[in-house]
Order: C-alpha cells, then sequence, then structure tokens
C-alpha cells in the first residue's frame, strides 16, 4: 500500500491524494484519487500549472470529501485528461458539486453554455453518491464508508478497507463542531494510516459564545456609526452560518433595545451563487444539526429574515454599491470571494476600505499571499486589481467562525478513536501548524510524519 501526494501536501490548498494498493499478490495496481483541488494563494505560486501531471492509469475511481474549490476545483482538468471514473461523495455534495463546477467553468474556463453542460452531465453522469456510516463496496476490491466530518454540507471522512483488511482514513477537512447547521465530526474506529489535515494545528479557536457576542459587537457599532461591515464570506457554508447567527443577533438586538430593526440596517447578500447555494440549503434540511432542527420548531426560515436582500445580477451589484455609498442605512454586506481573490467582494473593498466608519470582517482561513491575508494581518494599504488602496477601514478577525477544527478539535478527533491509528500524516497545512500539531501528536505516543509528494 502506498499513498501519494499530488497536492496540500507543502501547503493548504490544492487537496489531491492518490492510494495505491494491490487487489491480490502478483496483480497490478489498484488506485483511488481522495479530491482534486485548486491551488490558491502561494501555493498557486509554487504550482502554477493546474493540468494533470500524474498519470490516470490504474485508478479506479475518485473519492470526494466535500465540493470547496480547494478540494474539488481541478476536476475540469481531470475530465480533461481523460479520467471517466465514479466519483465517490455524500448525497448533499452531489447536489452541490455540479453547482460549485457550474461557477468554476464560467470563471475559469468557457463562458460557453453548450461546453458547460456538456461537462456537467459528465459530472453528473459520474456521480455516486452514498449514504453515511454504511460500508459500500467501491471498484478494486476495496470498499468505503462516509462518517460526518462538520466542515460544510455534506463534508465527508472517508474510511477506505482495502482487499487485505488494512484500513486507510481521510480526514478531508475537519470542523469544530460548532457550527449548527452541521452534524458535528464523527471519529473513526481505526486506522492504520490516518491522513489528517492540519490547517488550525498551532491555534485555538475562541469559545462559540465569544465569537457571537464579538459579531454581535460589531454589528451593534455598525448600527450606531451608519457605517458598512463587509464580510468576505465563502459561497458554501460560511454564508449559510453567518446568516444564521445574524438572525439571532438581530432578534437579540431588537429585544435587548425594545425596537424593530424593520427598515433600519440592511442585510445584503451579493452573491448570485451563495443564494442559490442557500436554497439548497434549505432544500436539505434533513442533514441540518441538532441544534437548527431544534430551532425549525419555531422558525421556518432560520436563513431568511426581514432586513435580508440578496443581489443578483451585475446592474443590481452596481446600484447596491451607490446605494450604500449614499448612507442611507448602516449596512452589512456578505460578498465572495472569501479571500477577496476576486469577486464582489472587490468592489466593496475598493470603495469602502478607505473609510474610517467601514469594518471589515474576516470569519474564515487566509492564505497566505492573499489579498485577505494582507488585509487581516493588519497592513496599512493593499493592492487590490492592481491599485494601492490605503486601509483606514477596523479590520476583525473572528477565528471562531472558522470551518476548520483547531488544534484542541483534531487532537480530539485523534483521541476518540476506538483504537489507536497506526500512523498519521498530516496535510493541508503550512509548515507552522502541521510542525506544531505533529510535535504534539507525538508527545502524546502517536507515530507522526509529515509527507513529502510521494512516500
Amino acid at each position: 500500500m502506498q499513498i501519494i501526494h499530488h497536492g496540500a501536501y507543502d501547503g493548504v490548498t490544492g487537496s489531491c491524494h492518490q492510494l495505491v494498493w494491490k487487489k491480490d499478490a502478483g496483480s497490478a495496481d489498484q488506485s483511488l484519487l481522495v479530491d482534486c483541488g485548486t491551488f490558491q494563494g502561494n501555493d498557486a505560486k509554487k504550482h502554477p500549472n493546474p493540468e494533470i501531471e500524474f498519470s490516470l492509469k490504474g485508478i479506479e475511481c475518485l473519492l470526494l470529501t466535500h465540493v470547496h474549490i480547494d478540494h474539488a476545483g481541478r476536476l475540469p482538468y481531470l475530465l480533461g485528461a481523460g479520467f471517466d471514473k465514479p466519483i465517490f461523495c455524500s448525497e448533499p455534495s452531489a447536489k452541490l458539486l455540479p453547482m460549485v463546477m457550474e461557477d468554476a467553468l464560467k470563471i475559469g474556463f468557457t463562458r460557453s453554455k453548450k461546453l458547460i453542460g456538456k461537462f456537467l452531465h459528465q459530472i453528473k453522469r459520474m456521480l455516486r453518491p452514498l449514504p453515511y456510516h454504511q460500508w459500500k463496496d467501491i471498484p478494486g476490491g476495496a470498499k468505503v464508508r462516509l462518517l460526518p466530518a462538520g466542515h460544510v454540507l455534506g463534508s465527508t471522512i472517508f474510511e477506505v478497507e482495502l482487499p487485505d483488511g488494512k484500513r486507510v482514513v481521510f480526514s478531508g477537512d475537519i470542523g469544530a463542531g460548532t457550527n449548527p447547521l452541521l452534524n458535528p465530526p464523527v471519529s473513526p474506529q481505526r486506522a492504520d494510516v490516518l491522513v489528517l489535515e492540519s490547517t488550525y494545528g498551532d491555534r485555538l479557536h475562541p469559545p462559540k459564545t465569544d465569537r457571537q457576542a464579538e459579531l454581535e459587537k460589531i454589528v451593534r457599532h455598525t448600527l450606531g456609526n451608519g457605517g458598512v461591515t463587509i464580510i468576505p464570506a465563502f459561497s458554501l457554508g460560511r454564508t449559510q452560518a453567518l446568516l444564521y447567527e445574524l438572525n439571532g443577533i438581530f432578534e437579540r438586538v431588537e429585544k435587548s433595545d425594545d425596537r424593530s430593526l424593520l427598515k433600519q440596517v440592511d442585510v445584503i447578500v451579493d452573491s448570485p451563487l451563495a443564494s442559490r447555494f442557500t436554497s439548497l440549503y434549505k432544500e436539505m434540511k434533513q442533514h441540518w444539526g441538532e441544534e437548527a432542527q431544534f430551532l425549525m420548531e419555531t422558525d421556518d426560515q432560520p436563513l431568511v429574515f426581514e432586513n435580508l436582500t440578496t443581489v443578483g445580477s451585475h446592474t443590481e451589484h452596481k446600484s447596491t454599491l451607490d446605494y450604500l455609498d449614499q448612507k442611507k442605512l448602516p449596512a452589512v454586506v456578505i460578498a465572495g470571494s472569501g479571500m477577496c481573490t476576486g469577486g464582489r467582494v472587490m468592489n466593496y473593498l475598493k470603495r469602502f476600505i478607505g473609510d474610517p466608519r467601514t469594518d471589515i470582517v474576516f470569519a474564515g482561513y487566509q492564505a497566505s499571499g492573499t489579498p485577505g491575508h494582507f488585509i487581516s494581518r493588519g497592513s496599512d494599504w493593499v493592492r487590490l486589481d492592481g491599485k494601492k488602496h490605503t486601509i483606514h477601514a477596523a479590520v476583525h478577525q473572528l477565528t471562531g467562525y472558522s470551518a476548520h477544527g483547531d488544534q484542541a478539535d483534531l487532537i480530539r478527533f485523534v483521541e476518540e478513536m476506538e483504537s489507536r491509528p497506526g500512523e498519521i500524516r498530516l496535510v493541508h497545512g503550512e509548515y507552522g501548524p502541521k510542525r506544531t500539531l505533529g510535535k504534539l501528536l507525538t508527545e502524546k505516543g502517536y507515530k507522526v510524519f509529515n509527507p513529502n509528494k510521494s512516500r
């Protein structure tokens, strides 16, 4: 058995791992892929060519942990290289993936509806959605079981059992277990090899109550000064979690201040893709976490509230910018992209980043080399679309909203396994977090190493 890491072995993005085994003695190699994601930020500078450079010979299928672009974004290149095998994923991921792929194709490949339609037809034909917690046979004599990862709707931990009984577990991205819209991560029973993410392996997130209090403090500040709060957010996952929490915050503000906020503040989701994802989230309520399920008993629309406006067309986007510029009402704007590498959030930043009444809230990981990273680390200026902008806005980093678990969550995930893993391979992390987490796990008696590309 061999694991080859084609991405996210020396950085956070570009996740792509290949598991190789022999079905029986003397037979040819069998293998599968786990994810095929896009490189972003500094990782993209190290890996500028998105084309598939490894051989597809013997690869029987692909396991997709979730549909975020750094795990699924190179699928068009994979299919372009000739891959035409089953793609196994969770049932929510199977519904979300075509939408993600359509958006990725429009941005990076083609605007041709015919070509996009052809690709989406092929993807849908290859998808094999599986339920959680059930072992299923896959090509090559292996079998897989899906466990909830708690990272984003549909995110999955894959247990892979090979014909010789050895078990390899791919964690994908592990959530913190604090998102009410998601079921928390479930640790596997055992693993001969555990491939574990390490994004936040060197830090701890604040408690859930602290993150809510901090966001509420920023919202109250916006209500008081009539400014604009800009939240760069990923269309899938973060946007829906923020809407859920903003709904609760506005209810608390109205109750504590004994006033209605109707027509007193604008909450704007300026991302057609995020709006479509939110609609799909509402359609898949059966996959939500317990807290959200409980709230559904009293509030059948926890992602929709009175002050919410969604922006669709580019014309609406431009008019919304002008409307906010006139400062008619305080506003909270959620727009993509989450790392400020493009998308509509760029226009909000360019328009309002120089205004001291503006608050910029980062609620997720900012990869090194991205504009979001420059802004979040406290820089005096940032270059947006080639032009230098001085930052007078207040900048906030709410790590408690991260979709990734912190150091304690990752260690807990390992310790809650029924049997200690034979070996842990740390991926999906920068050097510092990976090294810190590896040291802690080693001190606890686990066998850990940071993989090179092939091992």
